[in-house]
């Protein structure tokens, strides 16, 4: 069983019992959590798509953690003018079990 949800404005398939990476949420470490923005559930190859969403569909979860993701460089450079900026940055992410989702 899995779902397509909506968090943060991105959409993500979750499964029960497995992890994701969001951006960050406004939650302490060890919070529950739930998202009733389903847009699809397939239940063992029974899909049911919404119109935006699945009415009554949910899926909870649990926050594991707040971390970073990996550095990017971001390196700008213009030719012959001797500019040349180099930045770096890591993005915030939020570490969320998917604990359960229900129809």
């Amino acid at each position: 069983m899995y779902a397509i949800v909506e968090i943060a404005g991105q959409q993500f398939k979750v499964e029960e019992n497995k992890y994701i990476y969001t951006h960050r949420l406004e939650a302490n470490e060890g919070d529950a959590v739930e998202f009733d923005n389903v847009l699809l559930v397939d239940n063992d190859s029974t899909v049911e798509v919404g119109a935006p969403k699945v009415e009554g569909a949910k899926v909870t979860g649990k926050i594991l953690g707040h971390v970073r993701g990996e550095k990017v460089i971001v390196f700008k450079k213009k030719r012959r003018k001797g500019y040349k900026v180099k930045n770096g940055h890591r993005q915030h992410f939020t570490k969320v079990l998917i604990e359960g989702i229900s129809k």
